[in-house]
């Protein structure tokens, strides 16, 4: 490795390519059998700092009774309005690439960027990612919110590893630049 620090996202989505259901429910995600934790604490220890969307932070402080997931991590919240710094978050209102341009400038361990869906399409569409982790559920949604956002990004990707955890298939990529 180069010294440079990668940005990856590992995420659940169903086999149709949503990350939450119409009403940003993850109901369907909780029904489907994995194995034991289906590889997210591995990969947990390889990260140091969170990165996501205010959207996606409010749905964890709302589902998980007010308690930080993510504590003993730096974590950044992307927001447009301006928020006080917590004991575990820092609120940013700047471009996706300034501020992970300054991170990977950094010395540290994976940055990870947890979501949400349209926080990630501008990743893509700046070319920040470095990793794409997908947990595929066998589950087809037919709407909710896409993975991949709208149009507009395109993708050169290398397989690098496949793992199955009961029903769901992890599938590895590297992002080509």
């Amino acid at each position: 490795m180069d010294g440079s620090r990668k940005l990856s996202v590992f995420i659940a989505t169903s086999l149709d390519g949503y990350i939450t259901a119409e009403n940003e429910s993850l109901d369907w995600l909780f029904q489907v059998e994995g194995e034991g934790d289906n590889g997210i604490g591995e990969f947990y220890e390889t990260v140091d700092t969170i990165l996501m969307g205010r959207k996606t932070y409010d749905w964890i402080m709302r589902h998980e009774k007010g308690e930080f997931s993510y504590k003993g991590k730096e974590c950044y919240v992307f927001s447009r309005s301006v928020r006080e710094k917590t004991e575990y978050v820092t609120f940013v209102n700047e471009s996706p690439a300034q501020l992970t341009n300054q991170l990977k400038s950094q010395p540290g361990k994976v940055i990870w960027l947890v979501g949400g869906g349209e926080l990630l399409h501008h990743f893509l569409k700046q070319n920040l990612v470095d990793e794409l982790i997908l947990t595929v559920a066998p589950a087809v949604l037919g709407s909710g919110t896409p993975l991949f956002g709208k149009g507009g990004v395109e993708l050169d990707l290398t397989l690098k590893r496949v793992r199955q955890f009961n029903q769901f298939v992890e599938l590895s990529y590297q992002v080509n630049k």
